[in-house]
Order: C-alpha cells, then sequence, then structure tokens
C-alpha cells in the first residue's frame, strides 16, 4: 500500500526523531529500564509541553485577529 505524502513525511520525521533520541539519550524505545509509572510520566511530560505549544499559538492566533 502506498503511503500519502503527508505519512511518508510523518514517518521520516519520526526517523530523524529517533537518531536524536539515541544521539541524546544513548537508548532506544527498547530500553527497558523504565517501569510503568516512569513511562506514563514521561507521556505526562511530553503531554504537558503539546499542551503549551497549543496555547501559544492559540494566543497568537488571538492578538492577530484583534
Amino acid at each position: 500500500m502506498k503511503m500519502s505524502k503527508i505519512e511518508e513525511s510523518v514517518c521520516k520525521k519520526i526517523m530523524m526523531r529517533t537518531k536524536v533520541g539515541k544521539k541524546k539519550y544513548g537508548v532506544t524505545m527498547e530500553r527497558g529500564d523504565l517501569s510503568f509509572k516512569e513511562w506514563m510520566t514521561h507521556l505526562s511530560e511530553e503531554l504537558m509541553d503539546a499542551l503549551v505549544y497549543i496555547e501559544k499559538v492559540i494566543t497568537v492566533e488571538e492578538e492577530n485577529d484583534c
């Protein structure tokens, strides 16, 4: 099955992030040293970062609408 250009772009970005993560942390997502709670804490932190980015964009858009 052929992927769309959007899906191909996402896959390329995941591959780039994988390289960055391996270089920065020295491990892959296949690591086994974190507990379920630690994984969930990482996820929670990432989602909070995403919310901050969303709020930033919303704020900028609201300021531009004035």
